[in-house]
């Protein structure tokens, strides 16, 4: 892991941070909000470079694992997370809207760092990413719709329109970027090295502009995020308890096994942060549980990492 990756939690945190102490300064609060959505296409765009699209069938071979994964993170995650938004968070329709959006998007970049600290196969997990990003690209706005269309929160076009803005345009932009790289491998792979620590900071600087923008609301709210905790640490007791059970119903070895659970419990927060902070402008708490999300989640999935190899260990 690069220390920009080890200490991603701390500074999504500090972003926070600064940003609600800039919006104390009116001339800074008034215009943040416009540096938000230059700031996320941008992110997006260099992270979907990172991303081989190119080679979306090769996660198709392994009919197998991919079926496994596909089935629990595209039809038992979406169910599981409506059903504990449901229980615990069906009196704050923010919130209920933001922890829904957060775990109906697998991750495409940090479960494979924690794929490899425990040992699973990283190449399997790997071949599962670019079908799993354009699935859930896809995919987003029906769950919305059918877990949250009744909430009067969301407004169909403007989603549409968002989605197609800050997912479907850097998508595109990729994809032609990587067609007319694709005779000068040794160029782009130098050229993908010197971007791979932008996103991070462009997504930094977003939370920054989002919380400077509305940062008196939010801080009202904080009490709230006290709600969240307790269904995002059973979204992942319960998610990693399925990955084993499924992985081993399915005889895979332990490396598929890990790479199972990883990619079924990690979540992709800076999407749905970015379609949050673009289809909701006026509801700032539910960008903030997207905050949240993954200051809980990477400690979560250090201490999974750890369960994994005692069993592995258990196993030999």
């Amino acid at each position: 892991m690069s220390l920009l990756e080890k200490l991603y939690s701390l500074i999504i945190f500090l972003a926070v941070v600064v940003g609600l102490s800039l919006g104390q300064i009116n001339l800074i609060s008034t215009h943040a909000e416009s540096f938000i959505l230059p700031l996320l296409v941008a992110m997006l765009y260099i992270t979907f470079l990172h991303i081989p699209i190119e080679e979306i069938t090769t996660s198709l071979r392994n009919i197998k694992f991919t079926s496994t994964s596909l089935i629990i993170n595209f039809l038992w995650t979406p169910l599981l997370a409506w059903l504990l938004a449901f229980t615990f968070l069906g009196d704050h329709l923010a919130i209920y809207i933001g922890f829904i959006m957060l775990m109906v998007t697998p991750c495409t970049d940090w479960y494979l760092i924690f794929t490899g600290m425990a040992k699973g196969n990283v190449a399997l997990s790997t071949a599962i990413l670019p079908l799993n990003l354009v699935l859930q690209v896809i995919l987003l706005p029906v769950y919305l719709l059918i877990f949250g269309g009744t909430t009067g929160v969301i407004e169909l076009p403007f989603l549409i329109e968002s989605v197609f803005i800050v997912l479907f345009i850097p998508l595109l932009l990729a994809i032609l970027t990587k067609i007319l790289l694709k005779n000068k491998q040794q160029f782009a792979d130098h050229l993908l090295s010197k971007l791979s620590v932008l996103p991070i900071i462009f997504l930094s600087l977003a939370i920054m502009a989002m919380f400077s923008s509305q940062g008196k609301l939010l801080i009202e709210n904080l009490d709230l995020m006290w709600k969240i905790t307790l269904p995002i640490c059973l979204f992942f007791i319960i998610n990693f308890i399925i990955g084993q059970k499924v992985g081993r119903l399915m005889t895979f070895s332990y490396k598929d096994r890990a790479s199972l659970s990883l990619t079924t419990l990690a979540r992709n927060s800076p999407i749905a942060l970015a379609i949050a902070m673009t289809a909701f402008p006026e509801q700032p708490l539910i960008a903030l549980t997207l905050v949240i999300g993954p200051l809980l989640e990477l400690p979560i999935l250090a201490i999974i990492t750890q369960l994994l190899l005692v069993t592995a260990k258990d196993e030999n």
